[in-house]
């Protein structure tokens, strides 16, 4: 049984997107990361740039992120900040 991540990506005035996902790409101050099942947990700060969630159903969802965070923990991956699709 393969574990997937369960992906929130929220902006202040909605959720945008939420669902299970293989894998999560993002940049941060720190440069550019990829989250996949059992990652260690993070906590970083977004910067301007796409963030990429590849469902577990096989699309990819793209989402243009203006600043804001991103938490992991327990396969669990909160994208915080002004995101649009």
């Amino acid at each position: 049984m393969s574990v997937n991540l369960t992906v929130e990506v929220v902006s202040p005035e909605k959720r945008v997107w939420s669902g299970e996902a293989t894998q999560v790409s993002a940049r941060t101050l720190e440069g550019d990361i990829g989250i996949l099942p059992n990652h260690a947990p993070l906590l970083g700060v977004l910067v301007d740039g796409t963030v990429t969630v590849k469902a577990a159903d096989g699309s990819t969802n793209d989402f243009a992120i203006n600043g804001g965070f991103i938490s992991v923990s327990n396969n669990r991956v909160s994208i915080l900040g002004q995101a649009s699709a």
